[in-house]
């Protein structure tokens, strides 16, 4: 006879709906924050390290979702074992561009920074139009 050990995987999620506006990655960052918190609380380990930096590229895809946006964003945080992802969708079928970096630019380096970041970034097309930019970053 076998057994199968099952392991428990211990997560959190949450979903929030933010306006198309410019306190909208402010506010959203203050969510992450709470919810990367809360999801400690519960013994899903998070390190400070990794919980800013899932706030800044919380900040950086709002900041876009609600700048190049036609309505409303959706951002999804998830936190499993030893991730954190970070979802966000918007409205516009238009995939984001990542930008060199110069020392002179001054728009066009949060994607380079998530990228740099998140161990995988990737954008997907929603099947209701628009898409969603997924950031995956080591617990």
């Amino acid at each position: 006879m076998r057994t199968h050990a099952r392991t428990h995987r211990r997560s959190a999620r949450v979903e929030y709906s933010l306006p198309r506006d410019p306190a909208s990655p402010g506010r959203a960052r203050k969510l992450t924050s709470a919810f990367l918190a809360r999801a400690q609380d519960r013994a899903v380990a998070v390190s400070t390290e990794r919980a800013d930096d899932a706030a800044l590229i919380v900040s950086e895809l709002v900041t876009n979702a609600t700048r190049h946006g036609r309505s409303p964003c959706r951002l999804r945080l998830r936190v499993a074992d030893d991730l954190v992802v970070v979802e966000v969708y918007d409205s516009n079928p238009a995939h984001p561009r990542i930008h060199a970096l110069t020392d002179d630019g001054e728009h066009g380096r949060g994607l380079a920074m998530v990228r740099h970041l998140a161990r995988r970034l990737d954008v997907t097309s929603a099947t209701e139009g628009g898409k969603t930019v997924r950031a995956v970053l080591a617990g």
